[in-house]
């Protein structure tokens, strides 16, 4: 066992979305091409951090989330390294190479990859190669960094030991790349079974079964420590919020149906959205599937299997086209590098056999993503785009990226509402680089809904922590939301609304900003009304609402504009111990405004914008500053 250990090439990752388990499944297969006898890739939750000591050879492929956090799956381990009784030759011994996968217009660019670098090396650890930083606005996405690095990393691991790590000229070599067998192995029941389908409120509970189950078998299973429970919504109120324009922006509420929902202001609502069922049909028939057969899914490695197949097969059998619906998105997410890799070996057509072996290839990286990433190509249009190509299920269950919930800010309060949710949902359109139009799954799934609907409109959903921890009553606020980042403030006030009806609250400023005042206002009802005598917004308790219209004239006025008109107020209430909310887009709005708080307290305290930095970090440290911010 410890030979075997010795021998071991062990690849953790963890992941939020699915690229670092791409990237760390490629590290994986290059490894065992390359010879290594012994190489595990695993999920960084499904490893005892106990062990780290005892390995020799250790790649961690990591994802940053939101503004600097670790994935989920991550959480319990990066605690562990943290502990202080572990000493600074707690990992002598140990090789290791990180690679991280990030988003540079995020200030915290990958974070995680970096503490988890620094920390590695603290306990004593020594790299074999300097980290690699993957970037998503990198012209050929993550990509563009890891492949150079992993052709750095082979090359050093076989230097160090040739004779039982990868080499380097199996890896390259393309005359000897053979296909895996899938991860996934199915069996089929083509008999009758009573009919499945999406059933009305009486039987919700099967639904969620159902739900539960195929997801459960597929890739698109959720995490292992995932006991949240799932709650069925009824749509009863779809309002819109903007008029004529370039965008369409909703306000949806729900109702809980079959248990009382429960959550805090700044908590997050995930949905599972519904497919268009003509992409689900037309994926079906491209496939040559049967769609009403009835299939098992199951890991080939009976170590990763989630789901107990102790009762009957066919018991817990599932229709072939309910399991596409619910776990496999074909018509609006993008496939991976790896698609195309497998699609050359089925390929009976001789140019699309090349085509995809050079889109595979490092040399046809950038064209691939030319073609993929930015093109924003589905997995429908791509087998569309080689029809030769006749993929078995098996290798589709694997590589069509999984069907992923969507998570939205809640923008009510459950003192306000009980029962209920609120969201704020902008309806999500763009054109590609080639002119082509595309729309978001889930925010035009909903924004096509109608809660008037005989049949009752009901959406599966989760609720999750946000970002955004619920202040208490007697806590001073800053909030700077423009467009649909005012959706957890929304929450905010209308929770301190009615706190302040039994107690006395602490101040609010709160910043908002939007394109025109008559034409994307969010909630500009309850701003105004809440900013007027007695409101929580008001100037008599000390609060303020200030609303930048960015284009209503010639230049451009943000949110942070309002506040640099604005910077005693805010002072003043950071001085008396205000805690700093910032939601919206991720792509320039927190930096901008983190720059113009570092202005703010630069200017009014007297200090250098590099002193006023540190003290915002401090408050960050402290729990009194928090972005939420989405791409």
């Amino acid at each position: 066992m410890e030979e075997e250990k010795q021998n071991r090439l062990l690849v953790l990752f963890a992941s939020q979305t699915g690229n670092a388990m791409d990237a760390a499944e490629r590290v994986g297969r290059e490894a065992e091409r390359g010879g290594c006898p012994s190489v595990d890739v695993l999920s960084v939750d499904a490893f005892d951090p106990c062990c780290l000591p005892d390995e020799q050879t250790v790649i961690f492929i990591v994802s940053t989330t939101g503004q600097g956090d670790a994935p989920d799956s991550m959480k319990a381990f990066w605690r562990f390294l943290l502990q202080r009784n572990l000493g600074h030759q707690w990992l002598e011994g140990l090789r290791y190479a990180v690679f991280g996968l990030g988003d540079s217009s995020y200030q915290k660019y990958n974070f995680t990859a970096k503490k988890l670098d620094k920390r590695l090396s603290d306990l004593g650890a020594k790299p074999i190669v300097e980290r690699g930083l993957g970037d998503d606005q990198h012209p050929s996405g993550y990509e563009g960094a890891f492949d150079s690095w992993l052709a750095s990393l082979w090359k050093v691991l076989n230097q160090m030991n040739a004779a039982m790590l990868p080499r380097i000229s199996d890896i390259q070599d393309a005359r000897i790349i053979t296909l895996d067998l899938p991860k996934f192995h199915i069996t089929y029941h083509h008999v009758e079974k009573p009919k499945q389908c999406f059933p009305a409120n009486a039987d919700l509970d099967n639904l969620a079964k159902m739900i539960e189950g195929a997801r459960l078998m597929s890739a698109a299973q959720p995490r292992s420590d995932d006991n949240r429970p799932q709650y069925f919504l009824k749509m009863i109120r779809k309002l819109s919020l903007t008029k004529a324009g370039d965008r369409d922006v909703n306000h949806f509420e729900f109702e809980a149906v079959s248990s009382d929902v429960r959550y805090q202001a700044g908590d997050i609502l995930e949905i599972l959205p519904s497919q268009d069922p003509i992409a689900v049909d037309a994926f079906i028939r491209r496939c040559n599937l049967d769609p009403d057969c009835y299939i098992k899914v199951q890991p080939r490695d009976k170590k990763k299997q989630m789901v107990d197949y102790h009762a009957n097969d066919f018991m817990n059998s599932i229709k072939l086209r309910t399991f596409v619906e619910l776990t496999m998105d074909v018509a609006s997410a993008s496939p991976r590098r790896y698609f195309f890799e497998v699609m050359s070996f089925y390929a009976t057509a001789e140019h699309e056999k090349e085509r995809l072996q050079y889109f595979a290839s490092p040399e046809g990286r950038d064209d691939l993503y030319q073609y993929n990433q930015k093109e924003r190509r589905t997995v429908l249009e791509v087998l569309s785009d080689f029809p030769s190509v006749q993929l078995p299920f098996e290798w589709l269950v694997q590589l069509v990226p999984p069907l992923k919930t969507r998570a939205f800010s809640i923008s009510s309060s459950p003192l306000a509402h009980p029962n209920q949710v609120h969201l704020t949902v902008s309806k999500v359109t763009w054109k590609t680089p080639y002119g082509r139009p595309r729309h978001g799954l889930c925010s035009t799934w909903l924004a096509g809904l109608d809660p008037h609907d005989s049949q009752g409109v009901y959406i599966p959903a989760w609720i999750q922590k946000g970002s955004l921890p619920p202040p208490p009553p007697e806590l001073p606020l800053i909030l700077i939301g423009p467009g649909t980042g005012c959706a957890p403030f929304r929450a905010f006030i209308e929770e301190r609304e009615i706190q302040n009806m039994n107690m006395p609250t602490a101040p609010i400023l709160f910043f908002f900003g939007c394109r025109n005042e008559k034409t994307d206002f969010l909630y500009k009802d309850l701003w105004l009304s809440q900013a007027q005598e007695g409101g929580v917004l008001s100037t008599q308790k000390g609060g303020g609402f200030f609303v930048a219209f960015s284009r209503d004239q010639p230049q451009k006025v943000y949110v942070q504009h309002k506040m640099k008109e604005q910077s005693k107020r805010i002072w003043n209430l950071l001085s008396e111990g205000a805690a700093i909310y910032i939601a919206g887009s991720s792509n320039n709005m927190p930096a901008d405004v983190t720059s113009m708080l570092e202005e703010i307290v630069s200017e009014e305290s007297g200090v250098s914008k590099e002193s006023a930095a540190r003290w915002l970090r401090s408050r960050e440290r402290a729990g009194r500053f928090h972005i939420e911010a989405w791409s």
